[in-house]
Protein backbone atom coordinates (compact mmCIF):
# COMPACT_ATOMS: atom_id res chain seq x y z
CA UNK A 1 0.00 0.00 0.00
CA UNK A 2 1.09 3.17 -0.74
CA UNK A 3 0.78 6.15 1.45
CA UNK A 4 1.53 9.94 2.12
CA UNK A 5 4.30 10.43 4.42
CA UNK A 6 4.63 14.05 4.30
CA UNK A 7 2.29 16.94 2.80
CA UNK A 8 2.65 20.76 3.07
CA UNK A 9 1.04 23.76 1.97
CA UNK A 10 3.68 25.28 -0.03
CA UNK A 11 1.91 28.73 -0.92
CA UNK A 12 -1.35 30.14 -3.02
CA UNK A 13 -1.55 32.00 -6.42
CA UNK A 14 -3.93 33.38 -8.14
CA UNK A 15 -2.98 32.75 -11.40
CA UNK A 16 0.24 30.77 -13.61
CA UNK A 17 2.25 34.03 -13.36
CA UNK A 18 2.70 33.74 -9.63
CA UNK A 19 2.77 30.04 -9.36
CA UNK A 20 5.38 27.50 -8.23
CA UNK A 21 8.43 26.33 -10.48
CA UNK A 22 7.60 23.05 -12.66
CA UNK A 23 9.78 20.50 -11.01
CA UNK A 24 7.24 17.91 -10.04
CA UNK A 25 4.02 16.59 -11.38
CA UNK A 26 1.17 17.88 -10.52
CA UNK A 27 -2.29 16.48 -9.82
CA UNK A 28 -5.06 19.21 -10.39
CA UNK A 29 -8.80 18.92 -8.67
CA UNK A 30 -11.35 20.26 -10.15
CA UNK A 31 -14.98 20.47 -9.12
CA UNK A 32 -17.60 22.80 -7.79
CA UNK A 33 -17.77 24.71 -4.81
CA UNK A 34 -18.78 22.49 -2.16
CA UNK A 35 -18.06 18.85 -3.59
CA UNK A 36 -15.46 18.45 -0.96
CA UNK A 37 -12.61 18.92 -2.42
CA UNK A 38 -10.25 20.12 0.31
CA UNK A 39 -11.91 17.75 2.96
CA UNK A 40 -10.71 15.25 0.31
CA UNK A 41 -7.12 16.06 0.05
CA UNK A 42 -7.05 16.43 3.41
CA UNK A 43 -8.36 12.80 3.58
CA UNK A 44 -5.41 11.50 0.97
CA UNK A 45 -2.62 13.02 3.13
CA UNK A 46 -4.08 12.16 6.55
CA UNK A 47 -3.69 15.43 7.67
CA UNK A 48 -7.27 17.19 8.80
CA UNK A 49 -6.25 20.87 8.71
CA UNK A 50 -4.02 20.86 5.82
CA UNK A 51 -6.61 22.32 3.13
CA UNK A 52 -8.73 25.18 4.96
CA UNK A 53 -12.25 25.24 3.14
CA UNK A 54 -14.24 28.47 3.67
CA UNK A 55 -17.44 28.50 5.26
CA UNK A 56 -18.98 30.22 1.88
CA UNK A 57 -18.40 28.23 -0.69
CA UNK A 58 -17.17 30.24 -3.78
CA UNK A 59 -15.17 32.22 -1.96
CA UNK A 60 -11.96 30.84 -2.19
CA UNK A 61 -10.43 31.81 -5.48
CA UNK A 62 -6.72 31.19 -4.82
CA UNK A 63 -4.82 28.18 -6.58
CA UNK A 64 -3.32 26.06 -3.85
CA UNK A 65 -0.07 24.15 -3.88
CA UNK A 66 0.73 21.08 -1.68
CA UNK A 67 4.06 19.36 -1.88
CA UNK A 68 3.77 15.66 -0.92
CA UNK A 69 5.61 12.68 -0.46
CA UNK A 70 4.24 9.12 -1.42
CA UNK A 71 6.05 5.96 0.37
CA UNK A 72 5.57 2.65 -1.18
CA UNK A 73 6.24 -0.20 0.65
CA UNK A 74 9.53 -0.64 -0.12
CA UNK A 75 10.47 2.53 1.57
CA UNK A 76 10.60 3.98 -1.66
CA UNK A 77 9.57 7.88 -2.03
CA UNK A 78 8.22 9.45 -4.71
CA UNK A 79 7.55 13.62 -4.73
CA UNK A 80 4.39 15.06 -6.14
CA UNK A 81 2.15 18.07 -5.83
CA UNK A 82 -1.50 18.39 -5.36
CA UNK A 83 -2.91 21.59 -6.76
CA UNK A 84 -6.58 22.87 -5.88
CA UNK A 85 -8.33 25.01 -8.40
CA UNK A 86 -10.94 27.29 -7.13
CA UNK A 87 -14.29 25.65 -6.38
CA UNK A 88 -17.22 26.40 -9.76
CA UNK A 89 -19.96 28.16 -9.66
CA UNK A 90 -22.17 29.75 -6.33
CA UNK A 91 -19.35 32.48 -5.62
CA UNK A 92 -21.83 36.02 -5.58
CA UNK A 93 -19.43 38.49 -7.61
CA UNK A 94 -19.99 40.51 -10.88
CA UNK A 95 -19.66 39.11 -13.93
CA UNK A 96 -16.35 41.26 -14.60
CA UNK A 97 -14.63 39.44 -11.30
CA UNK A 98 -16.13 36.09 -12.52
CA UNK A 99 -14.66 36.66 -16.26
CA UNK A 100 -11.16 37.92 -14.66
CA UNK A 101 -11.15 34.27 -12.51
CA UNK A 102 -12.16 32.48 -15.14
CA UNK A 103 -9.62 33.78 -17.89
CA UNK A 104 -6.52 33.26 -15.26
CA UNK A 105 -7.78 29.29 -14.63
CA UNK A 106 -8.44 28.65 -18.28
CA UNK A 107 -4.52 30.02 -18.91
CA UNK A 108 -3.72 28.09 -15.63
CA UNK A 109 -4.67 24.72 -17.00
CA UNK A 110 -3.61 24.96 -20.27
CA UNK A 111 0.00 26.14 -20.16
CA UNK A 112 0.68 24.67 -17.08
CA UNK A 113 2.83 21.70 -18.43
CA UNK A 114 3.65 19.82 -15.19
CA UNK A 115 0.20 18.72 -14.86
CA UNK A 116 -0.29 15.03 -15.42
CA UNK A 117 -3.51 14.14 -13.78
CA UNK A 118 -6.74 15.70 -13.93
CA UNK A 119 -9.14 14.43 -10.70
CA UNK A 120 -12.36 15.78 -11.45
CA UNK A 121 -14.82 15.93 -7.88
CA UNK A 122 -18.45 15.35 -8.57
CA UNK A 123 -21.08 14.79 -5.80
CA UNK A 124 -22.61 11.14 -5.75
CA UNK A 125 -25.49 12.46 -5.09
CA UNK A 126 -26.01 14.62 -7.62
CA UNK A 127 -24.15 13.06 -11.19
CA UNK A 128 -26.17 14.85 -14.00
CA UNK A 129 -25.20 18.17 -13.10
CA UNK A 130 -25.12 20.92 -16.07
CA UNK A 131 -21.71 22.08 -14.57
CA UNK A 132 -19.81 19.10 -14.41
CA UNK A 133 -20.63 17.85 -17.61
CA UNK A 134 -19.00 21.26 -18.96
CA UNK A 135 -16.03 20.57 -16.81
CA UNK A 136 -15.57 16.58 -18.22
CA UNK A 137 -16.14 18.96 -21.92
CA UNK A 138 -13.79 21.23 -21.64
CA UNK A 139 -10.81 18.83 -19.78
CA UNK A 140 -11.41 16.53 -22.41
CA UNK A 141 -11.26 19.36 -25.16
CA UNK A 142 -7.83 20.59 -23.82
CA UNK A 143 -6.70 17.29 -22.45
CA UNK A 144 -2.58 15.88 -23.34
CA UNK A 145 -1.22 12.79 -24.74
CA UNK A 146 0.76 12.71 -21.23
CA UNK A 147 -2.15 13.69 -19.46
CA UNK A 148 -5.09 11.73 -17.18
CA UNK A 149 -8.10 11.95 -16.12
CA UNK A 150 -10.01 10.45 -12.29
CA UNK A 151 -13.51 11.12 -11.71
CA UNK A 152 -13.72 10.90 -7.95
CA UNK A 153 -17.32 10.57 -6.77
CA UNK A 154 -17.68 12.31 -3.15
CA UNK A 155 -20.28 12.01 -0.09
CA UNK A 156 -20.82 8.56 -1.40
CA UNK A 157 -21.72 7.68 2.17
CA UNK A 158 -25.16 9.42 1.27
CA UNK A 159 -26.09 6.63 -1.19
CA UNK A 160 -27.61 3.37 -1.52
CA UNK A 161 -26.24 -0.11 -2.88
CA UNK A 162 -28.88 0.50 -5.72
CA UNK A 163 -27.62 4.14 -6.52
CA UNK A 164 -23.63 3.26 -5.72
CA UNK A 165 -24.32 0.29 -8.72
CA UNK A 166 -25.53 3.02 -10.92
CA UNK A 167 -22.38 5.09 -10.72
CA UNK A 168 -20.54 2.52 -11.61
CA UNK A 169 -22.08 1.01 -14.37
CA UNK A 170 -22.08 4.37 -15.93
CA UNK A 171 -18.78 5.04 -15.30
CA UNK A 172 -16.35 1.86 -15.52
CA UNK A 173 -13.52 3.96 -13.77
CA UNK A 174 -15.17 6.01 -10.77
CA UNK A 175 -14.17 5.96 -7.63
CA UNK A 176 -16.48 6.47 -4.78
CA UNK A 177 -15.37 8.10 -1.40
CA UNK A 178 -16.71 9.15 1.55
CA UNK A 179 -13.99 11.25 3.87
CA UNK A 180 -17.06 10.99 7.06
CA UNK A 181 -16.76 7.10 6.84
CA UNK A 182 -12.76 7.37 5.72
CA UNK A 183 -14.36 4.97 2.92
CA UNK A 184 -12.32 4.64 -0.13
CA UNK A 185 -9.42 7.02 0.49
CA UNK A 186 -6.76 4.13 0.33
CA UNK A 187 -8.22 3.25 -3.14
CA UNK A 188 -7.62 6.58 -4.47
CA UNK A 189 -4.37 7.38 -3.04
CA UNK A 190 -3.08 3.68 -4.86
CA UNK A 191 -5.00 5.03 -7.92
CA UNK A 192 -3.83 8.69 -8.05
CA UNK A 193 -0.12 6.78 -7.00
CA UNK A 194 -0.53 4.49 -10.42
CA UNK A 195 -1.27 7.03 -12.88
CA UNK A 196 1.00 9.53 -11.79
CA UNK A 197 4.28 7.16 -11.34
CA UNK A 198 3.13 4.06 -13.74
CA UNK A 199 3.51 1.74 -11.34
CA UNK A 200 0.34 -0.55 -11.21
CA UNK A 201 -0.39 -2.10 -7.31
Amino acid sequence: MVRVISAEFVKSSPGITEALDEGVMEVLFLGRSNVGKSSLINALCAKRQLAKSSSTPGKTQLINFFDIIYEDDDKNRYNARFTDLPGFGYAKVSKEKKKEWSEALNTFIKKRLSVRLFIHLIDARHTDLEIDKGVKSYIDSILRADQKVLNIYTKADKLTQKESSAILRQDKNALLVSVLKKRGIDEANEKIFSLLFGKER
